[in-house]
């Protein structure tokens, strides 16, 4: 029998797979699978039906699969199917594939996939579904696993546990606990780093001020839940502009963040003819070199440049398509001279300036990266008046297909972070470039560049600025706390204004470490010794789980791999941004998971073996396959 501990789409994933690869590596075997998850199966608790229609994917219906194509390099079987916009075309729901699908409707599509699993198994797998929550996994590394559940007096017993447990919630620790210490001793509402679907914004007082720390996708959520989600609306004017008619409970929203802009929205249009010949200068060949040719990797030394010859190469390529007004010399010559040159040095700098006369239409990763950078404003409304612009400017680009360089660059930043997980499991990064160029920056400006919210929620978000519910900070934001008014404070680097208010949201999502996590069973793993967090050459911990990179299986504290217990997911050192992926696209997440379903068949397959061969040296003979 096989545990595993979660049902939504990562643990949905690893069933199709188990089931893919159960005739080869199990054949003619019973194999039961038990999915313990509070939530509904498929979907599990953050794409969960029971959530606002209110709140959106970020990714278009076209871009979301949870099956295998020819894409993708494993080892089992590829069993295509099709993705959320295909499956909803099928359905009649109205979504095409350019659709910003609500989460509600992702949800159907991830239990109609748990669903269609289930319904297409081989009859030797069984499923059994418990809606209830795993709380520790008991037994040796070598002997069946004791999985004990909250509601169960008995627990069950599995030859292997699969931990699939998702996104986690993270203890109030450090500026979190602070904040939440100053609430309460005041009286105050503080909103720590949460899921949105899972958090009460109803003590928000309706025309007060609130702090937002953060504008990224979950300031969005939390924009949307206390406007529309308040009964507020929005009507489109005679030139197209959105006007946001309030319901009178909304709060005034003052928003911040270290780089006080809102993620770039996504794009709106596609190639108008083939897509860039991606990756180029950091395919996966190159990567292949830079391991094998490094004991330690540096992040700017060494995978920065190649990489951001790649990111500038589409942009340049799509510029001298779309726009080839603007560039000024032919494509070829540019090409076979930009491929000669190392990025960053004179040489590149004076090719690109010859090309690309304008300076505004430059590749600039500093300046996109940081656009308040240097700037300071008089007060609070002279900085509104340059961020709408700049979000007007940013809607206008996102829309135009005569800026598709912005869609060349997106590519390439697309294959450059497929890359990431290989290089990261490979243990070469020295531990400054992990946390603090590739999982700092570089994963801070992929989410800005790349993985912004629908167009339509910046134009709501204009609105709602023109309306003055939403108020821009500015960049470098801060959060004080004035002990004698009881208030909290913010301010920035961009204006010398001070806001006070009674409310304070911290509009991210939870970083949940191993050793700070509010999950109970992962929580007990680390505090029984079960598995450990990863700590890295300088001693930093990275908060994840570690698991093998070969088949998943969680590492002991001690070296060495529990040979009955594997792990899947983001809270692990082989995790995956998602649990479903953009179709392909070779996506790690459905490797992972064909790795780890047949590591798990493998080990059935040896046990039954085992216990045969015990049998029949005794006289007996039997179909022996699982317990449970």
């Amino acid at each position: 029998m096989v545990a595993v501990a979660g049902a939504g789409p990562r643990a949905a994933g690893f069933l199709e797979r188990l089931s893919a690869n159960v005739s080869e590596l199990f054949p003619g075997r019973v194999v039961e699978v038990h999915l313990v998850d509070p939530y509904p199966p498929g979907a599990g608790r953050v794409w969960r039906d029971d959530q606002s229609p209110l709140l959106w994917m970020n990714s278009m219906a076209q871009d979301v699969t949870m099956f295998t194509d020819d894409s993708v390099r494993c080892e089992g079987p590829i069993v295509p199917g099709p993705s959320l916009a295909e499956w909803a075309a099928a359905h009649g729901n109205g979504i095409d594939g350019r659709t910003f699908a609500s989460r509600t409707a992702a949800s159907g599509y991830l239990s109609w996939f748990f669903d269609h699993v289930r319904e297409t198994l081989p009859p030797t797998v069984r499923v059994v579904v418990h809606t209830d929550t795993v709380t520790s996994v008991t037994g040796p590394a070598d002997g069946p696993q004791r999985v004990w559940l909250a509601h169960a007096a008995e627990p069950l017993v599995a030859d292997a546990v699969v931990f699939a447990i998702g996104h986690l919630d993270a203890e109030n620790h450090g500026p979190a606990r602070d904040a939440a210490d100053f609430a309460t001793r005041h009286g105050l509402y503080y909103l720590p780093p949460a899921y949105t679907a899972d958090v009460d914004l109803s003590g928000i007082p309706a025309g007060e001020p609130v702090l937002v720390r953060g504008l990224g996708l979950t300031f969005v959520d939390v924009m949307v839940l206390v406007t529309e989600g308040r009964g507020g609306r929005y009507r489109t004017e005679p030139d197209g502009t959105l006007t946001y008619l309030p319901s009178g409970r909304e709060p005034v929203l003052y928003a911040g963040s270290r780089r006080g802009v809102p993620y770039h929205a996504k794009i709106g249009y596609g190639f108008a003819g083939d897509p860039p010949p991606l990756p180029r200068f950091f395919a996966p060949d190159v990567v292949d070199e830079l391991l094998a040719g490094n004991d330690t990797l540096d992040f700017d030394r060494d995978v920065w440049p190649p990489l951001a010859k790649d990111v500038a190469w589409g942009y340049y390529h799509e510029l001298a398509r779309a726009r080839p007004e603007r560039f000024a010399v032919p494509w070829a010559d540019f090409a076979a001279r930009y491929a000669e040159l190392g990025w960053g040095g004179a040489e590149v700098a004076e090719l690109v300036a010859a090309a690309v006369p304008d300076p505004a239409d430059r590749f600039d990763v500093d300046a996109i990266d940081r656009p308040l950078r240097g700037l300071r404003f008089a007060g609070l409304a002279e900085l509104q008046r340059h961020l709408r612009d700049y979000v007007t400017a940013d809607l206008a680009r996102r829309n135009d297909p005569a800026h598709a360089a912005d869609l060349g660059a997106f590519l390439a930043l697309l294959h450059g972070y497929a890359q990431m997980p290989r290089i990261v499991a490979s243990g070469q990064l020295d531990p400054r470039s992990r946390l603090d160029r590739l999982e700092g920056w570089w994963q801070g400006f992929f989410n800005f560049f790349a993985s912004g919210p629908p167009s339509e929620r910046l134009a709501q978000l204009l609105a709602l600025s023109r309306a003055g519910l939403v108020r821009f900070l500015g960049a470098d934001m801060w959060i004080g706390h004035d002990e004698d008014r009881g208030l909290f404070t913010a301010g920035s680097a961009s204006v010398p204004d001070v806001v006070t208010a009674r409310a304070l949201v911290d509009a991210t999502l939870p970083r949940a470490t191993v050793a700070h996590t509010a999950n109970g069973l992962l929580k007990f793993l680390y505090d029984s010794g079960s598995g450990v967090e990863e700590t890295l050459a300088d001693q930093r911990a990275t908060g994840l789980l570690v698991a093998s990179g070969v088949d998943g299986r969680v590492v002991l504290p001690g070296g060495g791999t529990h040979r009955r217990r594997f792990a899947l997911g983001p809270f692990t050192t082989v995790r995956t941004a998602a649990a479903f992926a953009r179709p392909r696209t070779n996506a790690p997440a459905f490797r992972y998971n064909d790795a780890t379903a047949r590591a798990v068949l493998r080990l059935l397959a040896e046990q039954v073996g085992l216990a045969a061969g015990e049998l029949e040296e005794d006289g007996w003979q039997t179909n022996w396959c699982t317990t449970g």
